[in-house]
This record gives structure tokens, C-alpha cells and sequence, in this order.
């Protein structure tokens, strides 16, 4: 199949060399490129920590079936049948568990696909990019790729234009990070001269001399408030005892004259 593909584009080369001597063709080595992109072995990285957490749990489960089974070997002469028949049905649960697990991680649709497909993707787009910028300056009719099934049976690596992506790449990031560098510049908050720094300060101090003294005003009203209320109390109580006085003094007058 690799073989008609090539043989397929080396006769639409051929044809429109023919028709065209001025055909401007160039490849790439799509490997050397990602293997050379910072973001591209964080991604690797990441994608393969997570694949390892997933073996590791797929592998945590298996062995737990393996010690089900070796149990249930060694104790099959003493249980019952029933015995038997729930903890065969439980090595099967758990079974399809297993198999469920390991699809759900490494299947045609799983986590593994959908996470590279998440980190890898926008990293080629990049390239992609990067690569349709280079062919519309240098104007190149035919762009391969060198580790793509389409079989180089040689390659003059003067056409190899993995670098000047790779580069050109390099570039869009660094003017991202500029940019990012100065919208984060512009949105951070300025420096203070030392005479702001000065009037901010006293600013502040007047702010807590002012709660300051709003406090104390505060507590100077509910001392006198407490204050107030003492002296009514004691008012009131004075005048009932006086009252309890006089009312006692006028019992014993009326018990002395009968």
C-alpha cells in the first residue's frame, strides 16, 4: 500500500514536473519536530503519568482476582456448594470489571485517546500552522512528511525543512509570551512613587484616627448611657424603699391604735 502511495505521488510529481519545471517541493520529519517542542514532551509527560496511575489500578485489580481465586482453590473442599457458587459470581463481577476498566482507559474511544487527542492536537496544529506560514513565503508546491507511511526512498536533506519550522514555531511562541508579558504589565497594578506611598499612608492614618475616635465617642456614650441608667436605678430603688417605709410605718401606726 506504501509503495502505490508513492508511486502515486511520484507520478503527479513527475507530470507536473512536465508540465511545470518550476515545482518547489519540500519535506519535513514530523518526530523530530514534536520530539523537539517543549510542549509537546510536557504533553508526553503528562499523558504518560497518567497512563502508568491507570496500569497501576488495572494491575491493583487484576492481582486482587488472582488472591480471590487462589483463596477460593484452597477452601473449595470445605465450603458449600452455595458458598461456592457466590464467591465464583463475585470473580466474575469483578472480571468484568477488569475488562470494563481496561476499555474505558485503552479502548478504540478511551481516556488514553481522548487525552492525547486533547493534549497532542493543539501542539500539530502549531505545526500545521507553522508549516502552511513557511509554504506560502517560499511558495513550495509539495510539502512531505518524512515520518509519515509515505516511504522516502532518499531524501536530500537540503529540502528538509523541519528547522525552519521548528524555528518558526519558536518565534510565534516567543511573540505569544511578549504579548501575554505586556497585557500582564499593563493589567498589574503600577508601581507607587514615594510621594503617593507618602499621601496613601497618611491617608490611611487619618482613616484610623477618624474610626479611632468614633470608637472612643462610641464608648464614651455607652459609659454615660450606663451611667444613666445607675442613677435611675438607684432613684427608683431609694424611692421604693421609702415607699416600703412609709407603708410599714403606717401598719404599725393602725396596729398601736386598735
Amino acid at each position: 500500500m506504501k509503495k502505490i502511495v508513492l508511486r502515486i505521488v511520484l507520478s503527479l510529481i513527475a507530470f507536473g514536473s512536465y508540465a511545470q519545471k518550476n515545482q518547489r517541493i519540500a519535506y519535513i520529519d514530523m518526530e523530530y519536530i514534536l520530539e523537539n517542542l517543549p510542549e509537546y514532551i510536557q504533553a508526553q509527560n503528562t499523558l504518560n503519568a497518567k497512563i502508568a496511575k491507570w496500569k497501576k489500578k488495572l494491575d491493583t485489580e487484576a492481582r486482587h482476582i488472582e488472591v480471590l481465586k487462589t483463596d477460593l482453590a484452597n477452601e473449595k473442599a470445605i465450603l458449600t456448594k452455595d458458598l461456592i457458587e457466590e464467591k465464583e459470581e463475585d470473580i466474575t463481577l469483578k472480571q468484568e470489571e477488569l475488562r470494563r476498566l481496561e476499555s474505558l482507559y485503552f479502548g478504540p474511544n478511551g481516556d488514553m485517546f481522548l487525552v492525547r487527542k486533547q493534549l497532542v492536537k493543539p501542539i500539530q496544529d502549531q505545526v500545521y500552522y507553522a508549516i502552511q506560514k513557511i509554504v506560502k513565503v517560499k511558495k513550495y508546491d509539495f510539502v512531505f512528511d518524512k515520518s509519515s507511511e509515505l516511504i522516502m526512498l532518499y531524501s536530500n536533506k537540503k529540502y528538509d525543512i523541519s528547522e525552519i519550522v521548528l524555528a518558526a514555531i519558536d518565534k510565534t511562541r516567543k511573540v505569544t509570551d511578549r504579548k501575554a508579558k505586556q497585557q500582564e504589565k499593563k493589567t498589574a497594578p503600577k508601581e507607587l512613587s514615594a510621594r503617593q506611598k507618602a499621601l496613601l499612608a497618611a491617608k490611611q492614618k487619618k482613616k484610623e484616627e477618624l474610626l479611632a475616635k468614633k470608637e472612643k465617642k462610641k464608648q464614651l456614650i455607652a459609659t454615660r448611657r450606663a451611667e444613666l441608667l445607675a442613677k435611675k436605678e438607684a432613684k427608683r430603688k431609694q424611692l421604693k424603699e421609702k415607699q416600703e417605709a412609709a407603708k410599714k410605718k403606717k401598719e404599725e401606726q393602725e396596729n398601736n391604735n386598735n
